[in-house]
């Protein structure tokens, strides 16, 4: 075959490689304009209706175009045409939302003193029961010590849900969760959430809430505890991050979204307008999306106190059997601390002792 076929079948090859790659983006395009108007677009009692008769226009006009570019661009303008009504969608806080989400936090801080209104405190009980108060709670600046993180893993070990605590004085914490919030009927759907079906909200409450309800309430899950080895000075500016991005929200409500905008981005985007992110770790690092595997990340990097192998302070972190038995007990955060790698600071009472070096 002479040298010129070859480079001509080589063309065609890469013809045909780069139309399909191109069809398949174009149909996965399709398919989130349909999946986007039956969620967040449709108009009708019916909402499968819209997205149906979406894809038979879509496909009308494709038959009717013949050649393949004109084809292509009607795929595309369409995409282009939901993708901008999509996003014009405008969140808001004024819904009918659940009990433990009807209510979102915000700060007052005057120099060293921080008062947190709606501080959630709500009191579970089996089947699903509950019973909720919103607090006035006030801390000072000055006697933030450190985070520990909690992580909760409900099936796969890729997924995780983070909770970041804050610890003050001795024995006080400010636990944050950045979740869904859920309007009444509502629930999680790992599909809904990448689009605009949620919003999302800073939860700041105790311990014996957003923890407890985790180990012992809800099935299925586990939960981790680390101590981080961040200094009290970073570990203040993170709050003050957390208090500003709590306030804007109240005023500015945001979507949610499992992919751009969830509970582990947040987090990190926190932490990089507090100046500094962790050692070794990125905003963009693949691990913030599987973020079951961020404690591992972070572990390689020095970022959790405990001189132990990274598979044995994970096994000790697990705090369910010690969490299981202590039901509504005030002492509920000291007690999931007490013995565990990392938080030898603690004496047996949950008196600060000398915390190590950061």
């Amino acid at each position: 075959m002479s040298p010129g076929n070859q480079t001509s079948r080589k063309k065609r090859r890469l013809h045909w490689l780069g139309a399909g790659f191109a069809w398949l983006l174009l149909a996965g395009m399709t398919l989130w304009a349909a999946a986007a108007l039956y969620f967040d677009l449709s108009f009708s009692r019916l909402p499968v209706l819209t997205p149906i008769l979406y894809l038979a226009v879509i496909a009308a006009m494709t038959y009717v175009a013949k050649a393949r570019l004109p084809r292509m661009a009607v795929c595309l303008g369409g995409f282009l045409i939901v993708l901008t009504c999509w996003l014009s969608l405008k969140p808001s806080n004024n819904h009918l939302w659940q009990l433990n989400d009807s209510q979102t936090p915000w700060s007052e801080i005057d120099g060293d003193r921080v008062t947190i209104h709606n501080f959630r405190n709500c009191y579970y009980r089996p089947a699903a029961e509950f019973t909720c108060e919103w607090l006035t709670k006030t801390v000072f600046l000055s006697q933030l010590r450190g985070i520990d993180l909690f992580m909760d893993y409900w099936g796969s070990p890729w997924i995780a849900h983070p909770i970041v605590s804050f610890q003050f004085g001795g024995d006080d914490y400010v636990a944050a969760s950045i979740e869904a919030r859920y309007q009444v009927g509502q629930s999680y759907s790992p599909i809904r959430s990448f689009f605009r079906q949620f919003t999302i909200v800073y939860v700041l409450a105790n311990e014996r809430d957003l923890i407890r309800l985790r180990t012992n309430y809800r099935s299925g899950e586990d939960v981790y505890l680390y101590h981080m080895v961040a200094s009290p000075e970073w570990s203040r500016l993170l709050f003050l991050q957390y208090l500003q991005q709590a306030n804007d929200l109240r005023d500015h409500p945001r979507w949610f979204n499992a992919a751009t905008d969830n509970c582990t981005t947040n987090i990190f985007a926190q932490m990089a307008a507090a100046g500094r992110l962790p050692a070794g770790s990125s905003r963009y690092a693949w691990w913030i999306l599987l973020n079951g595997q961020a404690p591992e990340m972070l572990y390689r990097s020095g970022n959790f106190a405990g001189n132990l192998p990274f598979p044995e302070l994970k096994r000790q972190a697990l705090i369910n059997p010690v969490a299981s038995t202590l039901d509504d007990a005030p002492d509920f955060s000291r007690r999931i601390r007490v013995n565990r790698p990392g938080f030898d600071f603690l004496d047996p009472h949950g008196e600060a002792a000398q915390r190590p070096p950061n």
